[in-house]
């Protein structure tokens, strides 16, 4: 079987290359660069608790330790405090501010330790051929050759090659917002804390800007954001640096602020979605499929759980044969959710960037807005949160003994302890990605005992031998308790984390039901007659 070609080694391209290595598939991974990252420490990336986790489990590396997780979140209008959120010892839930080219730089060196993954630097790719059993590329460069593959997935960025070559239409909105950026070190004091200044009341240099941003860095550098009106008006550093002054001298209440200027730039926010997202044997994802990220949305973040789903689908089809509902259901899920947020941001745009209106007269508007970007900055609500799949094609049918617990079917899992089937204490989340459907039993006490006094005891020999039947792959776990779920209960998760059902009790007809549904159906029947190129 030939290997999956992955065009781009961005972010995106990297991370789906590594997350097929860890199912077993191998990957070439063609980079038109020369495989190395210039450090820009204005150009960063803010993870939210899930990508961040996911990448920490592709790399092996504890990304913390070379970014900084908010120890809290405070938002200012004018003079007055809007908001606060405090992240306790800055752990689960808070996001993690690094540089990107940090984070390339791990998944670099991840997939050099990987031989499961070629990387092909200095590719350029020019020409794609598919055909219903696998894809052909073309590269320019140093080394032009043709490379074979069974299918091809576009990580290639907002210019992509691979979607100008399936004629696949790129619409949206340009030029949604305009920042002036910079990174420099200086002492705030928000220490570990992100902020949002809105109509700050100091005067601005230059076009007026009605929002600053500061996130922090390690070794007390900070990347600050001033939010620039619409239009083309030219920052020139002579105005980028008065504007620096003046914001670090009214948040130290000093007349000459401290600091070293390290990076800047001009940041634009584009908002777009490719109409397709699959042709045949070849995929987009990240940015070649998607451009967002106004009012504290990050595109890096979506980008990151295309290649999630992506990577388990493709595996399950490399190793038993090509699903189509399977593949299918990733555009289905991603691009849905992809779509609802940059519907959430168009409609709070006009709310939030408009001048004068209700804002000014309805009580409470102003805090009723600050809450909006409150939840794009931290992945809440319809602008941040994780989107979930209740829509999809993987649903399963309803079931007779499906009860309700705290995460929605569709929806990403609580991480909570489990034991493992080695008798290990590991977090539940620590399991996804390796291409097996999880099934939980929810038992508490168990975690008091040695797992030999109840691995056969109770339900677990019943459950057991339901798990082994499953038409997929399948891990069991038992946990103490997980959110509004009852003793006993059996809940089956997604290798991307996501819940595909909660039982109360073993219910092994369900429980295969929900399983076939989840793999997108039978396997045999579709892969007789596996559409390759449409």
């Amino acid at each position: 079987m030939d290997p999956v070609i992955i065009v781009g080694a961005g972010p995106v391209g990297l991370a789906l290359a590594l997350a097929l290595a860890r199912q077993e598939v191998p990957t070439v991974v063609l980079d038109e660069g020369p495989g190395k990252d210039e450090p820009r420490p204005a150009r960063t990336v803010v993870l939210r608790e899930d990508t961040a986790a996911l990448l920490e489990r592709l790399t092996g590396v504890a990304l913390g330790e070379h970014g900084v997780r908010w120890a809290g979140w405070r938002s200012l209008r004018r003079k007055q405090v809007m908001n606060e959120v405090a992240f306790e010892e800055a752990g689960p839930g808070a996001p993690l501010h690094l540089a990107q080219h940090v984070l390339t730089n791990a998944l670099r060196a991840a997939v050099t330790d990987e031989p499961l993954v070629k990387v092909a630097v200095d590719s350029r790719l020019d020409s794609i051929e598919q055909e219903r059993s696998g894809v052909t590329a073309h590269t320019r460069g140093p080394s032009a050759t043709w490379w074979r593959g069974s299918y091809l997935v576009g990580c290639d960025g907002p210019r992509s090659t691979v979607r100008k070559l399936q004629d696949i239409r790129f619409p949206g909105r340009t030029a949604v917002e305009r920042h002036a950026i910079a990174a420099l070190r200086a002492e705030l004091p928000w220490e570990g804390q992100a902020l949002l200044h809105r109509m700050p009341p100091w005067r601005q240099s230059g076009p007026s800007a009605g929002e600053v941003t500061a996130r922090p860095l390690p070794d007390g550098v900070w990347r600050l954001d001033w939010l620039l009106p619409p239009g083309k008006d030219l920052v020139t550093p002579e105005i980028l640096v008065a504007r620096i002054r003046e914001t670090l001298a009214a948040w130290t209440d000093s007349s000459t602020p401290v600091y070293e200027l390290l990076d800047t730039g001009v940041h634009t926010v584009h908002h777009r979605l490719a109409r397709r997202w699959r042709a045949g044997r070849i995929f987009l994802a990240g940015d070649a499929a998607h451009l967002l990220g106004a009012l504290g949305t990050q595109g890096l973040d979506e980008g990151l759980r295309d290649a999630d789903n992506l990577a388990w689908k493709l595996a399950v089809s490399w190793h038993r044969g090509p699903h189509e509902t399977l593949l299918d259901s990733y555009q289905a899920e991603r691009r849905g959710v992809v779509a609802a947020r940059l519907r959430a941001a168009d409609q709070a745009l006009p709310l939030l960037r408009g001048g004068g209106g209700l804002r000014q007269i309805v009580p409470g508007a102003a805090r009723g807005h600050d809450a909006l970007l409150t939840d794009g900055h931290l992945g809440h609500g319809p602008l941040g949160a994780p989107g979930a799949y209740a829509d999809s094609p993987l649903a399963a049918q309803r079931l007779e003994g499906e009860i309700p617990v705290g995460t929605q079917p569709g929806s990403l899992i609580t991480d909570v302890r489990v034991t493992a089937e080695d008798g290990s204490f590991v977090q539940l989340r620590d399991r996804l990605g390796r291409g097996a459907l999880l099934v939980v039993l929810i038992a508490p006490g168990t975690g008091v005992w040695d797992r030999k006094h109840w691995v056969s005891a109770g339900v677990m020999p019943r459950l057991a031998a339901a798990v082994t039947a499953l038409p997929h792959p399948a891990e069991l776990l038992v946990a103490e308790s997980y959110p509004g779920a009852p003793a006993h209960s059996v809940l089956l998760v997604r290798p991307d984390g996501h819940l595909v059902t909660a039982l109360s009790g073993v219910r092994p007809a369900d429980l295969y039901s929900a399983a076939e549904a989840a793999v997108g159906g039978p396997v045999q029947e579709e892969a007789k007659a596996g559409s390759g190129a449409r």
